[in-house]
C-alpha cells in the first residue's frame, strides 16, 4: 500500500475498534551520503527510512502506536498497540487530537531541482572539493569532504477533518583539512547548505576551508584574564543551540529553565530580539503545521531584550492559560522552529573597531560536557584572534572562556549583521558582548 491507502485503512480500522478520535502521523525521509578522501570515495550510503504512528483514544485514554511497515498486518498491529497502551496510561496529563485550525500558511523548502540531481554529479561534487583543497596551498592535506543529501515528507491526518502534509529537503557540502608547516599543524573545515548544487560551489567550500585550517597555523596563547569580546556569528550559534531549551515552556513548568514565570520581564539587552519563524521561506526548520496540527506562525521570543513568550505545544499551553506557539515537535516535546537573533546593522570588522582591544571568540567546543542547559553556566575550549586597536593581531588557541549564558544575552552591547544558519535552523550574527572570562597562559 501507499502513505495514502495505508492512512485511510489504518482510521477506518480504528474507527470500527472504538478508537474515536484518531490520528495518524507518516515521515518518509531519503538521505545520501558521500564521503571522499585523498581522490578516493570512501563511502557512499543511500537510505530510505518511514516511520507510522498512530494516536487514539480509547475509553478516555489516549494510546500510541508505531510501525515502519506499510502492510496489512500493520494495520491490526496499530489498532491493537493503541488498546493496549491506552489500558495502560495512568495519567489525565495528555496530548489532545484536534480539529485543524481555520488556516495555515503556505511555506517552501523543497527543490524539485535539487531532488533531480543525480548521484554521479554529487560524487563529481566531492571530488572536484578534495582536489581543490589539495592544489590550493602545499601545507594542506585533505582529510574528509561530504556532500550529502536529505528529504522528508511529513504526514498529519486524523478522523476529526485534518490533512496535513509538507515536504522539505536539502543539500550540504563539508570539507576538512590538515594544515602542516615545520612542527606546526591545524585543522580547518567549511560547510555550506542550501537547496541546488550552485549553493555548495565547489570553490567556496575548498577555499574557506583552507582559509580556516592556515588561518590557525602560527596561533599562540591567550593570556589569563577578563576581556570585552565579539562572538563570531558561528561561535554564538553554537551557544544559542545549546542553550535553546531555556525558551521551552516545557521545560519552564519542570524547573529545568530559570525563565519560568518572566514573561514580560527584560532578560536581554535591549538590542537583542529573539525571533522563531517557522514561515521563513527556504529555513531548515519551516513548516506551516506542528506536529500537532497546529498552525504555526512567526513570534518575537525576546523583543528589544524583554521576554515575549515561551515556546509551548498544547498541552503546555494548557497549563499556563496561554495559547499554543505552534512548537510541538513530538512525543510530547517542544522545539524551535528557525530559531534566530535578529541581526543589527554593523559589520563584524565595525564591531571589533568599536570594541578596541580584547578577543574575538571564532570557535567553542566540549559544548555537550562544559554547558549547564538549566544554570546557564558555561566553560569551553576556544580558538580565535587576539584584538589590539580593533583588528585581529594574531590566532590565540589552547585557551578556555566561561560565563552564563543568561549574562551573556544581558551584556550584549551590539549585534552584527552577518546572520548566519551553519547547517541548522537556530542561526545568529556575530555579537560583542561586555566580557569573558579567559584561562589560558598565566604571566
Amino acid at each position: 500500500m501507499n502513505i495514502t491507502e495505508f492512512s485511510s485503512r489504518v482510521l477506518e480500522a480504528a474507527q470500527a475498534a472504538g478508537i474515536a478520535p484518531a490520528e495518524i502521523a507518516y515521515s518518509a525521509n531519503d538521505a545520501f551520503s558521500a564521503r571522499v578522501r585523498s581522490g578516493k570515495l570512501e563511502d557512499y550510503q543511500v537510505s530510505e527510512r518511514i516511520h507510522v504512528t498512530l494516536r487514539g483514544r480509547v475509553n478516555g485514554r489516549i494510546g500510541t502506536a508505531s510501525t515502519q511497515a506499510l502492510d496489512e498486518q500493520s494495520v491490526s498491529l496499530l489498532v491493537d498497540g493503541v488498546r493496549e497502551s491506552a489500558a495502560l496510561i495512568e495519567t489525565d496529563e495528555q496530548d489532545d487530537i484536534l480539529p485543524p485550525d481555520e488556516r495555515y500558511d503556505a511555506v517552501c523548502n523543497y527543490s524539485g531541482e535539487l531532488n533531480n540531481v543525480p548521484a554521479e554529479d554529487k560524487i563529481a561534487l566531492a571530488m572536484e572539493i578534495d582536489r581543490r583543497v589539495q592544489e590550493s596551498d602545499a601545507r594542506l592535506t585533505p582529510d574528509a569532504t561530504v556532500v550529502a543529501t536529505g528529504a522528508e515528507t511529513f504526514c498529519l491526518k486524523n478522523t476529526l477533518g485534518l490533512d496535513l502534509t509538507h515536504t522539505s529537503n536539502m543539500i550540504y557540502a563539508y570539507a576538512s583539512a590538515l594544515a602542516k608547516e615545520d612542527e606546526r599543524a591545524a585543522t580547518g573545515m567549511k560547510l555550506l547548505w542550501g537547496y541546488g548544487m550552485k549553493d555548495v560551489g565547489a570553490e567556496a567550500v575548498a577555499g574557506g576551508c583552507a582559509e580556516d585550517a592556515l588561518s590557525k597555523l602560527h596561533a599562540g596563547r591567550m593570556k589569563s584574564g577578563t576581556y570585552p569580546v565579539v562572538i563570531r556569528n558561528n561561535a554564538m550559534g553554537d551557544l544559542l543551540t545549546t542553550f535553546c531549551a531555556i525558551f521551552s515552556a516545557d521545560n519552564a513548568q519542570k524547573g529545568l529553565s530559570l525563565l519560568a514565570g518572566k514573561e514580560g520581564q527584560t532578560i536581554a539587552s535591549a538590542c537583542v530580539t529573539l525571533v522563531d519563524d517557522p514561515l521563513m521561506p527556504w529555513g531548515l526548520g519551516s513548516c506551516p503545521f506542528d506536529r500537532e496540527g497546529a498552525a504555526t506562525f512567526t513570534k518575537d521570543v525576546i523583543e528589544d531584550g524583554v521576554l515575549r513568550t515561551l515556546l509551548h505545544n498544547r498541552k503546555t499551553a494548557k497549563k499556563a492559560g496561554v495559547g499554543t506557539t505552534g512548537n510541538a515537535a513530538g512525543s510530547g516535546r517542544v522545539a524551535p522552529s528557525n530559531l534566530y537573533m535578529k541581526p543589527g546593522s554593523l559589520s563584524p570588522e565595525q564591531m571589533l573597531s568599536n570594541m578596541g582591544d580584547g578577543l574575538y571568540l571564532t570557535e567553542v567546543s566540549g559544548l555537550h560536557a562544559g554547558a549547564n542547559a538549566v544554570s546557564g553556566d558555561f566553560s569551553l575550549l576556544a580558538r580565535g584572534f587576539e584584538v589590539k586597536g580593533g583588528k585581529p593581531v594574531r590566532a590565540v588557541e589552547q585557551f578556555t572562556v566561561a560565563g552564563n549564558f543568561y549574562t551573556l544575552l544581558l551584556d550584549v552591547i551590539s549585534v552584527g549583521s552577518d546572520l548566519l544558519f551553519e547547517g541548522s535552523p537556530i542561526g545568529c550574527p556575530s555579537v560583542r558582548i561586555k566580557s569573558l572570562s579567559v584561562a589560558g597562559e598565566d604571566g
